[in-house]
C-alpha cells in the first residue's frame, strides 16, 4: 500500500465549481503521481508511476 498523507492535491483548471465529474492528481510525491475522484476524496486513489503517467497524460484529446 503506497502512503498518499503528504499528497497535495489539485484539480484540473477546466474543472466546473457545480460537482461536476472531477479528478485531482497529487504529483508531489517521490516517484509516484496519484489520482482520485474529487467527489470521494476519502475513497480509493489510483497511483501511476511518471512515466507511465506522462504517456497516459500525452494521449489525452486537447480540449478547447
Amino acid at each position: 500500500m503506497v502512503d498518499l498523507s503528504s499528497a497535495q492535491w489539485r484539480k484540473s483548471t477546466r474543472s466546473s465549481s457545480n460537482g461536476g465529474a472531477c479528478v485531482e492528481v497529487a504529483d508531489n510525491l517521490s516517484g509516484i503521481v496519484g489520482v482520485r475522484d474529487s467527489k470521494d476524496p476519502t475513497g480509493p486513489a489510483l497511483v501511476f508511476g511518471p512515466v507511465a503517467w506522462q504517456a497516459f497524460v500525452a494521449r489525452l484529446p486537447e480540449q478547447h
